[in-house]
């Protein structure tokens, strides 16, 4: 499913293939929360770059419901989206929105148990139940492509007892999450396994003991490499806090039950950035080569680029739209700089230099990681209000190509809409830009 096309250290260069089509890594996923980008169409997703996009399981499944969607088709044909989709498993909303709805009704908002967590909608007050296989059975019913194993997500800071028994409850839970996933997906009323295992002269000359549910399991577990099967995919969740020890047992063991990807979470709930880099460095050495690395939630430009080169494939963060529609916009800080992982093959013994190359278009790769090549513009600052210049000139996105700094100052301090999709457009082209150049 992961084909690793250029490598050098950690960092990589490769081609995710999902059954909605063929996603270039490392890569960026624009939020979806409730089916759509905010402020944003999905023809301007295209325009700008995007491959992929991120839906909100949670809030999807509150509103309209994932059984209304599961009518329209599936959640692509609901928002008119053609391309690969990514669902979180709509834990991480459950327990930071359960402050919310004890704030709005007077009750507490979350219960977890060995089987799952009870919540109040914040909005309506009303009581839901996720367990490990309804998160499943929510993400399937929504067409998604790539799944998440539901999972707690530990508050920052917390102790080291906390750290542990949260961490073994997620992996409780996200191997009852793969054993669900096992059963939907084997089941011809959800995924049928393709005509050509079905022909298969391996699947015609097994015994009934073999072409049972289990020896399903075993087929599709030797062709899930190859795509035969038609089926989307199950990611891991890898927790433990700040806890090295945490941490690394928590990869080992998600990658002993075996997932198609493996994310790493909890590293965007208030920890100061030091920590982002540790765990990274614990992580990343203990997950599979040849399997996709998610790291949710963040984040800023050069946290992005310090992953990547750490070895991690796929982000998402509301950074780029939320900083938007308030007014901060990013841009490149140098006339025409690009800059880049330098071109590599597989196996090549080059080495990037430490040294920031100013004269080139490579990567900053110094070990300083607060790296020095974009800059972020407060639009309704007064000295905008005769500047007839796009945000950055060197930038393609639709915004920059249209209107001026003055025109969007205008547009911001007059509380304009339009401003949120101008503003949001540059933004994600902003982020989508950095991705293509860390895939030169």
């Amino acid at each position: 499913m992961l084909e690793i096309k250029r490598k050098i250290e950690n960092r990589r260069v490769g081609k995710l293939t999902t059954r909605n089509g063929e996603i270039n890594t490392p890569f960026f996923m624009p939020i979806a929360t409730k089916g759509a980008v905010k402020n944003v169409s999905v023809e301007d997703l295209k325009e700008l770059g995007a491959q992929i996009v991120l839906g909100n399981t949670y809030h999807l499944w509150l509103r309209p419901g994932d059984d209304l969607i599961a009518k329209a088709g599936d959640l692509h044909k609901f928002m008119n989206w053609d391309g690969p989709i990514l669902t979180d498993s709509g834990g991480f909303q459950v327990f930071s929105l359960g402050a919310r709805a004890a704030k709005n009704f007077g009750k507490s908002g979350v219960k977890l148990t060995e089987e799952g967590v009870e919540f109040i909608d914040p909005i309506d007050g009303k009581k839901y139940f996720m367990s490990p296989e309804k998160s499943i059975d929510i993400q399937l019913n929504l067409g998604s492509d790539m799944i998440m194993v539901l999972d707690e997500c530990p508050p920052f800071p917390c102790s080291y007892e906390y750290a542990r028994q949260s961490m073994e409850l997620t992996i409780r839970w996200a191997k009852r999450c793969k054993e669900h996933f096992e059963r939907k997906v084997i089941s011809k009323s959800q995924f049928p396994i393709s005509n050509e295992i079905q022909n298969s002269k391996c699947h015609s000359g097994l015994d009934p003991e073999s072409r049972s549910v289990s020896g399903a399991k075993k087929i599709l577990n030797q062709v899930q490499d190859d795509k035969i099967v038609d089926r989307p995919m199950l990611f891991a969740i890898v927790q433990g806090s700040v806890y090295e020890d945490l941490r690394k047992e928590c990869a080992q063991r998600l990658v002993e039950i075996g997932f198609d990807g493996f994310a790493i979470g909890g590293v965007a709930v208030g920890e100061p950035r030091k920590h982002l880099y540790e765990i990274l460095d614990w992580v990343v050495s203990e997950l599979p080569e040849d399997k996709p690395r998610y790291l949710m939630g963040l984040g800023k430009p050069e946290e992005l680029v310090a992953a990547v080169r750490a070895g991690m494939d796929m982000f998402d963060c509301v950074i780029p739209t939320r900083e938007g529609r308030h007014g901060r916009l990013f841009r490149w800080k140098k006339p025409n700089f690009e800059f880049r992982i330098s071109n590599f093959e597989s196996n090549s013994n080059d080495r990037i230099s430490n040294d920031i190359k100013k004269s080139d278009n490579r990567l900053p790769v110094t070990d300083n990681l607060d790296l020095d090549f974009y800059e972020t513009i407060n639009i309704g600052n007064e000295e905008f209000r005769e500047d007839f210049s796009p945000i950055d000139q060197n930038c393609d996105c639709y915004t920059c190509k249209s209107y001026t700094k003055a025109y969007l100052r205008h547009l911001l301090r007059t509380d304009e809409p339009l401003f949120l999709r101008l503003a949001s457009i540059h933004n994600l082209r902003f982020y989508h830009k950095l991705m293509e150049n860390l895939r030169k």
